[in-house]
């Protein structure tokens, strides 16, 4: 074999290598935007969902309003939680631990007002019996069950895109391409404690 053949041979084998390093860089570049598309189409979803039940908020208040002698402090504070809610704007894009914080706050704070008024209404037997109101009530808990359906699929979505752009050698192309980790919806704090029961008391 000549030299110029070996040569040529060798020039060969590096395009060759570079060709399929470079198939392999765009192929875990494109895969990164794949996965954080889809984890900001999995956030549009969890504000879908919130939102359907901030909908819902002044249909309830409206109906518990005309309650006569109902506690109007309990009314306040649902609205007031919707309200902060309502300032909340997050693009999801540039989304980070703080907002996601904030934001889960913001919702868990409108979660328990909306609890405390719903254990309230237990006590007025015109609100128990009137079907708008519980017809109300079933579309708030499908919300809540469809909120913690859909906050479990975007952490999914969340976990396989922050692992991918953690791993080698695509942590190279996550930094080149400026890809960041995403945060997670966190459990609610003491969520992980079970009820204490105590069987004691009469």
């Amino acid at each position: 074999m000549k030299a110029w053949q070996g040569c040529l041979l060798a020039v060969g084998a590096v395009i060759l290598v570079a060709v399929m390093m470079g198939g392999c860089l765009v192929g875990s570049y494109n895969g990164m935007v794949n996965e954080k598309v889809a984890c900001e189409a999995g956030w549009a979803q969890v504000e879908n969902v919130y939102q359907r039940r901030a909908d819902l908020i002044p249909n309830i208040v409206a109906a518990v309003k005309g309650e006569k002698n109902f506690e109007q402090e309990t009314l306040i504070a649902v609205t007031q939680a919707r309200a902060s809610v309502g300032q909340l704007k997050i693009d999801p894009k540039n989304i980070t631990p703080e907002m996601m914080a904030q934001f889960q706050k913001a919702q868990e704070g409108l979660a328990g007002a909306l609890q405390r008024l719903l254990v309230v209404t237990e006590n007025y037997p015109t609100l128990k019996s009137n079907a708008g109101f519980q017809d109300l009530r079933a579309s708030l808990e499908g919300s809540e069950n469809r909120i913690a359906v859909e906050r479990r699929e975007y952490n999914k979505k969340v976990e396989e895109y922050n692992s991918h752009i953690q791993r080698f050698p695509s942590n190279m192309v996550a930094g080149f391409g400026n890809f960041k980790p995403m945060p997670l919806f966190k459990a609610e704090e003491g969520a992980q404690k079970a009820p204490k029961v105590d069987f004691d008391k009469k």
